[in-house]
């Protein structure tokens, strides 16, 4: 069902100082915005320009990785904000980095350390970010000065704490009002966040000197059980990733966990295009027996959001087809 979150002008000024300051942006730099002006991804950059100065320009029409790398050197763009899929693209079509940029924030999703270094190899100055919706973009973002594998840095405008199950609650004056959702029979319903957020979001936080850092360890959604042990998808796709880089495979496949009468959950390899059998054998050779995939589903087109992100109700509805 359709839910809008309430976000004021004033959390995204605030939020835009603070990723402002963290990048240094001046009115010297230029914005690229290749992310949806309906999502905080893309509409948060028209804040960070307007507070700093700065130009941007948007990019227009379908993603294509070579026409969006051509904006940037004829734009002179310095700075842009990608999601996880859009850097794959770069990636595996092996695009060098237009010689201005400077700075490129992930957000959207989690982003595979492989891709990160393939990213980096060629040229990409590849910054990684946490942040969601509810908090008008990002919550951490990877410092200038350290390497994405201390954490990420928190933003001072935000109070960060975890439950028992390490669970991240959220506070700070960035944070929504709320929701307003729509049931099923067609009525919109206030729901107000209040002071704080739970989230179903599991994380580590750390501190290094001053520095306050986050460390993301996987969604709450993303954590299974099969025959009693818990299993973090997150890890198992990143290593299907890697697998797939280096076999240089366009191909974007899903593992999805689906219920199993006899092991509570079972792994299973969604596909679109391509064999997956050469994938398939390296990967579960490299994993314990848990974690091994037993089946493979194929479908016409994966489904997926704006943000490049797997639409799981969509994916799910295709596949009870």
């Amino acid at each position: 069902m359709p839910k809008w979150v309430s976000l004021t002008k004033e959390a995204f000024l605030i939020s835009a100082r603070a990723v402002n300051a963290q990048f240094r942006v001046s009115a010297a730099d230029r914005w690229l915005i290749a992310l949806p002006l309906h999502h905080v991804g893309g509409f948060s950059i028209i804040a960070r320009a307007h507070l700093s100065g700065s130009s941007y320009v948007q990019y227009s029409g379908k993603w294509h990785p070579q026409q969006f790398v051509a904006l940037c050197r004829n734009e002179e763009v310095t700075l842009v904000s990608l999601v996880p899929t859009q850097v794959h693209d770069l990636v595996i079509q092996q695009l060098s980095c237009p010689e201005k940029l400077r700075a490129v924030i992930i957000g959207g999703g989690a982003i595979s350390t492989c891709l990160v270094k393939s990213a980096q190899a060629l040229g990409w100055p590849v910054f990684q970010s946490y942040g969601m919706t509810e908090a008008a973009s990002q919550i951490a973002t990877q410092s200038l000065e350290l390497p994405g594998e201390y954490g990420l840095e928190i933003l001072p405008h935000w109070q960060l704490s975890t439950d028992p199950t390490g669970h991240l609650v959220l506070s700070g004056p960035a944070l929504a009002n709320g929701y307003l959702k729509r049931s099923s029979e067609g009525e919109w319903s206030w729901s107000e966040i209040g002071n704080t957020l739970k989230t179903r979001d599991l994380v580590r936080l750390s501190q290094q000197g001053s520095r306050r850092l986050l460390h993301f360890v996987g969604r709450e959604s993303g954590v299974i059980k099969i025959l009693g042990e818990l299993i973090y998808l997150g890890p198992l796709q990143e290593k299907l990733d890697q697998i797939l880089l280096e076999q240089g495979s366009s191909s974007c496949p899903v593992i999805l966990a689906l219920p199993d009468a006899r092991r509570e959950m079972k792994l299973v390899l969604i596909y679109d295009s391509g064999d997956p059998e050469p994938w398939l054998s390296v990967y579960n050779r490299s994993v314990n027996s848990l974690c091994q995939i037993t089946e493979t589903r194929r479908v016409p087109v994966i489904p997926r959001t704006e943000l490049g992100k797997v639409d799981s109700l969509a994916l799910q509805g295709e596949l009870s087809r």
